[in-house]
């Protein structure tokens, strides 16, 4: 193993030593396996290729001030992956099975959990796809099941910043009644038309609802929050995935003496929050400092640094996934390593 500069890591790939593997076959899973060979064999006309018969998901499992090594709710993201399996006719990953792989995937890459007071953690990638050849449309019948580690730095390195965001028209990440709310990988593909121009400019972006343009969808690849009169506000639609870190943040809002509220947002109506964040399992909160609607030729100015509750609920979740407050809730669990 190379020495890793801890400190320094950012959410990019760094190789730890095994992959947790699994295939389905016949009818039913196989065993768990693990592999130092990070390459997947894949026939050219396996349906993951063809098709897009693929899902995957991203946890975290945290060294705490205690020197116990936390999971963050794992359970979620099995569920979130046998609802993604289902809805593109995959063969779904038991929980059971999930959960053994993360656990083998930390045992065996321990070496890779960064200590406690560096901001990093170990990130694992899940991964669901069709390995059946087939050249006629339709799913296939055997799946592999791949659980890639890696170790990942803070997201805001150095200091906890805000983004700008541009509201596109032009580009609809996903249908009303179509992935959007699955963690596929063709939903992020349709969408960087979109979002790779305006990160080459240093912003972020904020999709509307395909239907009507007229409600808030999702940031980029993370959920969107509004904040106003001690509410905590985030969008209600059937096209936008739902957030693990969302439904934590839910949860914390409540303890923090928030009111939560789960519902449609229309643009008109940034101009009335007095913060708004993007969250996901990457950044965990990424406070919005300005949205800009070219379209309409304005910009919603939430200011510079962010704000008094996005810094509330970043520092409650991660004390949380850090061992530092009470975890009330359930969702870490102590790993036997």
């Amino acid at each position: 193993m190379k020495p890793i500069d801890w400190t320094n890591l950012g959410f990019e790939y760094t190789e730890a030593d095994y992959l947790i593997r699994c295939s389905y076959k016949d009818g039913h899973w196989g065993e768990l396996r693990a592999t130092k060979d990070k390459y997947l064999n894949l026939h050219a006309c396996a349906t993951a290729l063809q098709y897009g018969q693929e899902a995957f998901e991203g946890l975290k499992a945290i060294r705490g001030v205690d020197g116990k090594v936390r999971i963050f709710r794992m359970e979620e993201n099995a569920k979130r992956l046998r609802s993604s399996a289902e809805a593109l006719y995959m063969a779904p990953v038991p929980t059971n099975l999930f959960t053994d792989a993360i656990r083998l995937s930390l045992k065996l890459n321990i070496d890779y959990l960064p200590p406690y007071g560096t901001g990093a953690s170990l990130y694992f990638r899940p991964l669901l796809i069709g390995t059946s050849p087939r050249l006629g449309v339709g799913p296939g019948s055997d799946y592999e099941f791949v659980v890639i580690a890696s170790p990942i730095g803070e997201y805001f390195k150095g200091k906890f910043h805000t983004t700008t965001f541009i509201i596109t028209r032009h580009v609809d990440r996903a249908a009303p009644l179509g992935t959007g709310a699955y963690k596929v990988g063709g939903n992020y593909a349709a969408s960087f038309r979109a979002t790779e121009p305006n990160h080459q400019q240093g912003y972020g972006t904020l999709f509307l609802d395909s239907k009507y343009h007229r409600y808030i969808d999702e940031c980029g690849a993370a959920n969107f929050i509004g904040i106003k009169d001690n509410t905590y506000i985030t969008p209600r639609s059937r096209s936008i995935l739902p957030s693990i870190t969302n439904n934590s943040f839910m949860s914390l809002a409540v303890e923090l003496g928030m009111r939560v509220e789960r519902r449609h947002i229309e643009v008109s109506e940034l101009s009335s929050f007095e913060e708004c964040a993007a969250c996901g399992t990457a950044s965990i909160i990424s406070p919005i400092g300005m949205i800009i609607d070219p379209d309409k030729g304005r910009a919603y100015d939430y200011g510079k640094e962010p704000g008094a509750w996005s810094r509330r609920l970043y520092d409650a979740i991660l004390d949380v996934q850090h061992g530092r407050r009470a975890d009330n809730h359930g969702w870490c669990e102590i790993a036997d390593i």
